[in-house]
């Protein structure tokens, strides 16, 4: 005789976004300031949209500000929020509204899990969600936490003599805290219930409730992340704003050949730089799936980016002919290399141009046609462009400027449904690159058709404002189970010895 199997419990995540943005110095809540083209409460509720274990989410927002996340919520699509209702004026009556509405509906006797997060926590990695949901079907509370790298002291403070040590703490038993904290609703619930009695409490924190409360109660400790930050303070602002800018984003590729050919077919695609390299191959691929392709560069056609005539004829060209544009890319660049104190302006000029000018007058260009269709800009950069090095001064600086500049058009034309973003190959095997360095050992360098069929996909995604980088895979590494930012920073530290 089999045993029933018991239904597995709903898993709610309470965003709690009560704070004001007062020490960030800013006159709205921190959760809604912009970080990487997104409100950092954006960033944060589409990662638990995307969490496989979460099945809704329910906001606790800053007095006055609930519209402000109603329209960041339907635009961006967030399925999963359920409600968004005001926080109160503590921590602990925001959780307490956050109990309330986690109650309604729950037939007697039913229980459920619930995720408590910081909104301004938009790093938080879908390993720490699971590992924390996972731990829930074990114990009744969980927290997260971080061993502590630096060293911890008590401190007293005697009149105005200032502090003084009293007491250094084991380090290797210190734990920083983070969010979520997940707990069983009945279990925290109870908490409160009890804490109510107190008329002495008050907790920054839930799990403190609990252990105070329900001393009987195991709390146990997921692993968090070091970069699972809490934007709190300015400098926090600049670092997650780093974070997301170097993050790796994989593009989600087509479930077979027939589905890039059924979302392809009939599409248009205006290829800058088109004549050979990455350009050609994507032009190439395209139009393999059905796709009308105009590609376009100084040896084939006589395009010359650096004149927005040529540009702005171009476009018209294949919308008259087409009657849409829904792709316009750009690889077109060039790469000059040499000491800046002893390059002619003639040089420089041209590197401003074809690198800089150019993408911005193919942008300006092709807005009103993307809106018409809600297509797409895809613009790249190289992976010189987080450390500029010496020699490489107008390239990388150039490159480094597509990043800000996808991003913030991205930002710009997001309510037209325009997306944009930026492919960041490493070192690729192009007629440019051997030009400049001349052969290079075999495999040591990415083909251009693997960088064109990742831009394929970033085509055809629902991506925006990111930078997606291409690399050659380690077989070594396992990077199945490393998170974007785990991958960014080691993405850094390669990079060093990329061009």
């Amino acid at each position: 005789m089999s045993v029933p199997h018991e239904a597995k419990p709903r898993t709610t995540a309470v965003v709690l976004a009560g704070g004001t943005g007062q020490r960030v110095g800013l006159s709205i809540p921190k959760q809604l300031l912009k970080i990487a083209g997104k409100a950092v409460i954006e960033h944060t509720l589409t990662i638990f949209q995307n969490a496989e274990d979460i099945d809704d989410v329910i906001v606790l927002m800053a007095p006055g500000f609930v519209p402000d996340v109603e329209k960041i919520v339907a635009k961006a699509g967030l399925t999963k929020v359920i409600k968004i209702i005001e926080g109160g004026s503590t921590r602990n009556e925001t959780t307490e509204r956050a109990i309330e509405a986690l109650g309604e509906g729950l037939a007697e006797g039913e229980d459920r899990n619930v995720l408590f997060h910081d909104a301004v926590r938009p790093l938080l990695s879908q390993r720490v969600i699971k590992d924390c949901v996972d731990a829930l079907g074990r114990y009744q509370a969980v927290d997260v936490a971080i061993p502590s790298a630096d060293t911890i002291i008590v401190t007293r403070t005697h009149g105005e003599d200032g502090e003084f040590i009293t007491d250094v703490p084991d380090r290797s038993r210190l734990r920083r805290g983070q969010t979520p904290q997940a707990f069983k609703l009945s279990t925290i619930r109870k908490a409160y219930e009890v804490a109510a009695g107190d008329p002495n409490f008050q907790a920054t924190d839930d799990c403190s409730v609990v252990l105070r409360y329900l001393p009987d109660v195991p709390i146990f400790v997921v692993a968090g992340d070091e970069y699972n930050m809490k934007v709190t303070q300015p400098v926090d602002v600049f670092i997650t704003d780093k974070l997301f800018q170097l993050a790796s984003t994989a593009a989600p590729r087509q479930a077979d050949e027939a589905a890039y050919r059924e979302l392809l077919s009939g599409k248009t695609l205006v290829v800058f730089g088109g004549s050979y390299g990455i350009g050609a191959d994507i032009g190439t691929l395209a139009e393999q799936y059905g796709a009308t392709v105009y590609a376009l560069g100084r040896s084939t056609t006589g395009t010359h980016v650096e004149n927005p005539e040529h540009i702005d004829d171009a476009l018209s060209k294949a919308y008259a002919e087409t009657g849409r544009i829904d792709y316009v890319i750009n690889t077109a660049g060039v790469l000059r290399i040499g000491k800046l104190a002893e390059t002619d302006n003639t040089t420089i000029q041209e590197a401003l141009n074809v690198n800089y000018l150019a993408p911005v007058q193919i942008a300006r260009a092709s807005y009103k046609y993307l809106a018409e269709t809600q297509g797409q800009l895809l613009l790249y950069t190289s992976s010189s462009y987080t450390r500029g090095r010496a020699e490489y001064s107008l390239y990388s600086s150039t490159k480094a400027a597509m990043v800000n500049l996808t991003q913030a058009l991205a930002d710009e034309w997001a309510g037209e449904g325009v997306r944009v973003n930026c492919v960041n190959p490493e070192r690729t095997a192009t007629p440019m690159r051997t030009k400049a360095f001349g052969q290079e050992p075999e495999g040591s360098l990415l083909s251009s058709e693997a960088v064109a069929r990742t831009s394929l996909d970033v085509l055809l995604s629902a991506m925006t404002g990111h930078v997606i980088d291409v690399r050659q895979q380690d077989p070594t590494r396992d990077v199945t189970e490393a998170s974007g930012f785990e991958q960014a920073l080691a993405s850094v530290l390669d990079r060093q010895e990329d061009v």
